[in-house]
């Protein structure tokens, strides 16, 4: 199930600086980032092993995740938020600010055959209620 960690963060005079560590299994094998997506609906899929982390760095978007059973909807919209999507989270990402950078951290490297791209049959999809993320 997609978890919300709240990343540690130390704020000086000098500014912020924010530790991403200890947040996922493994060794981290691939990163990524998505910007300038405007009203593209992103990603549309779960895996079979990876396990990835999101963090927006700038902006905000919307994260719907369906594990099988639970759904939920995530607004990410502080860089001090990481939320971590488990193989079996079906996600999708949409709602893009302009200004939005999301980084994507993951403990594999690209596989086509990680993929799989059918929703789970009882998926709701954006029928529920919120959850929130603000900063």
């Amino acid at each position: 199930m997609a978890k919300l960690y709240e990343l540690k963060t130390v704020t000086s005079a000098n500014g912020n600086l924010t530790v991403f560590e200890g947040i996922i299994p493994g060794t981290i094998q691939r990163v990524f980032f998505i910007y300038e997506a405007g009203n593209s609906v992103r990603a549309g899929h779960r895996h079979h092993r990876a396990c990835n982390a999101l963090v927006c760095l700038a902006g905000s978007c919307r994260v719907y995740s369906h594990n099988g059973q639970e759904e939920t909807i995530f607004q990410l919209t502080n860089p001090q938020q990481c939320l971590v999507l488990e193989p079996e989270d079906w996600h999708v990402m949409d709602e893009f600010s302009d200004d939005a950078i999301l980084l994507v951290v993951s403990n594999e490297l690209y596989d086509k055959d990680d993929y799989i791209y059918e929703p789970y049959p009882n998926s709701q999809q954006f029928n529920i209620v919120s959850m929130a993320i603000s900063g």
